[in-house]
């Protein structure tokens, strides 16, 4: 949970911004203040020995930097004799000053900062004669990792990101996943494997293809540190949106990681780590978002590389690119006889039932299943994302599928594990608590039907009964006198010539035989059809809700022929009581 206290003390800056600054454009000065104030806390205890480290390399004539990086014991340095305290004992050179102390940060560092524009903020502020009070209100703020954890940081930065993306009328939730949903989803990525993971010194890499600020490869990380604190996590991302990508590169460096994996741009139409594979991957990709400025590039690796690119099974539709997030993932996974891979990703509704036989969609569903890729589909309650009540759906996918799990795959309903929460925030309603979380760890780890009351909320299916055949059945053309017209040349000589306005489809489930179904459900009703077996296609679809339906009977005529006597009696006396 995000400190209430440091949340409201940078809030507070936006009091000083008022006036000068529209509402939207806070963000862009009290996040980038944040990262800096933070970096600034935690370089502090090392800046005499960087310093004195950085006279004595240079006077022996040596590059200085490993030697900086080593006694700043961090990934990033700092080599001015400035810090944001210092700053303040010189109010008119201000604005050099910062700037000055900026650029002594090690290249990383930098980036950062470019990434927010902040050097445009540093001009803005100065010309409106805010900067020093502003530089002052962080300065006096201590946010070294022993007062503010890791973790509070985080959901400090989640927070203010969803503050100024709601100011701004923007989609929070493009940019951040609940924590407790991410935290479902790592569980149920690392339960198979809990005693790999607890080995001394066990690494293992994770990536997040939709990185936003960081949250999933937090959350991953800090589950991973609980369950074998010698194990470490590499994580790898790729984000879009600039501040984001800041945010989650100044995170990942505090947390000790290599930044250079964290990559700026349009994960679907610039990979950034082209060819590289991973253990575990977790996304929450946009949904229902459109990919029209991005089609010339995705149609030019789908056309010229087919299953050597991304997108070999095929193209969704132009409106919704969740499943582009879906295949990319599934390009990125280690090959199963390299150890395998494992990947949770949230989608919405459409990717499960979409398109008919043939379209893209039902041939991204049908590549996964005859790939016997997906372990399990978990349904979640809805309200549970900052900008969409819709229902969403968690996919565990892999390629090192346990014994028992091979060929199957596994529908957990956990629509009704959530509790209300005190607060909404945006669209967020509900939450799940831990005990939820764990109750949904259990029903995937036990794989197994289980129910709720009476009511089905686990249940197990073969692959191909999510497939079927879509059948065109045909009618012969008649002409005035009810004859059947009859093809003249070539292929068609002699036959039935069909009715376009009488033909018809039939879905004929992978495991029925079509021609006994064809004569038990199509002939007894239309003797003369046939079918066109040239147009037979091969179609999946994964009717979630259907599985988990329970038949409720009507209530008796009786009760609802007394509940209406009883209203009518009711409205009666009312009407009775006015003309009184």
């Amino acid at each position: 949970m995000a400190n209430p206290n440091l949340s409201s003390f940078i809030w507070s800056v936006a009091d000083l911004l008022r006036g000068d600054y529209k509402q939207s454009e806070y963000g862009k000065v009290i996040l980038p203040f944040t990262v800096l104030r933070r970096l600034d806390c935690v370089l502090e205890p090392t800046k005499a020995a960087v310093l004195a480290e950085k006279t004595t390399r240079e006077a022996a004539g040596l590059n200085p930097e490993p030697f900086l990086l080593r006694k700043s014991g961090q990934l990033f340095y700092n080599t001015s004799p400035l810090d944001l305290k210092k700053l303040m004992g010189d109010q008119d050179h201000i604005g050099e000053n910062l700037r000055a102390y900026l650029q002594a940060f090690s290249p990383a560092v930098r980036d950062i900062f470019e990434s927010f524009e902040f050097h445009v903020q540093i001009d803005k502020l100065a010309k409106s004669g805010l900067l020093y009070m502003v530089t002052e209100k962080f300065a006096n703020i201590d946010l070294h990792p022993n007062v503010v954890s890791n973790a509070e940081m985080g959901a400090v930065f989640e927070e203010l990101i969803r503050k100024f993306a709601e100011l701004s009328n923007e989609t929070a939730g493009e940019h951040f996943t609940p924590r407790e949903v991410i935290r479902l989803m790592v569980n149920l990525l690392f339960i198979e494997d809990d005693q790999a993971l607890t080995q001394p010194g066990v690494v293992r890499s994770l990536y997040d293809p939709t990185a936003g600020t960081g949250g999933m490869l937090s959350v991953a990380g800090e589950h991973l540190a609980s369950l074998n604190p010698d194990a470490r996590l590499v994580m790898y991302g790729q984000e879009l949106n600039p501040e984001s990508y800041a945010i989650c590169k100044a995170d990942m460096l505090i947390k000790g990681q290599d930044i250079a994996n964290i990559i700026f741009g349009n994960t679907l139409s610039a990979d950034g780590l082209n060819g590289k594979v991973f253990d575990y991957s977790l996304s929450n990709p946009p949904f229902g978002v459109e990919w029209k400025k991005i089609e010339a590039t995705i149609r030019k690796e789908y056309e010229t590389q087919g299953y050597d690119g991304r997108f070999g099974p095929g193209l969704p539709r132009v409106s919704d690119g969740s499943l582009l997030f879906l295949l990319h993932l599934v390009s990125k996974m280690r090959p199963a006889r390299d150890g395998g891979s494992r990947f949770g990703i949230v989608l919405n509704g459409s990717p499960l039932f979409t398109g008919g036989a043939g379209s893209g969609e039902s041939e991204i569903r049908r590549y996964m299943l005859e790939s016997d890729l997906v372990e399990a589909i978990i349904g979640l309650p809805t309200d549970m994302f900052y900008n969409t009540g819709i229902s969403t759906y968690v996919w565990i996918v892999s390629n090192r599928k346990p014994a028992a799990r091979q060929g199957k795959l596994q529908l957990i309903d956990a629509s009704s594990f959530w509790q209300k929460m005190r607060k909404s925030l945006g669209s967020k309603r509900k939450e799940l608590s831990p005990e939820h979380i764990e109750d949904i760890t259990r029903l995937f780890g036990n794989f197994e039907e289980a129910t709720r009351e009476g009511v089905p909320i686990s249940r197990i299916f073969n692959n191909d009964d999510f497939g079927y055949h879509t059948i065109t059945v045909e009618r012969p053309e008649r002409d005035a006198a009810g004859q059947v017209v009859l093809g003249s040349k070539g292929k068609a000589k002699g036959k039935p010539m069909p009715d376009a306005s009488l033909r018809d489809t039939e879905n004929v489930p992978l495991s029925q035989d079509i021609a006994a179904y064809f004569k038990r459900e199509v002939l007894p009703h239309a003797p003369d059809a046939w079918i066109d077996t040239d147009k037979t296609k091969v179609g999946y679809e994964i009717p979630f809700n259907r599985h988990f339906y329970v038949f409720k009977p009507p209530r008796p005529l009786t009760e609802i022929d007394a509940e209406l006597k009883g209203v009518t009696d009711n409205i009666l006396r009312m009407i009775g009581g006015l003309t009184a």
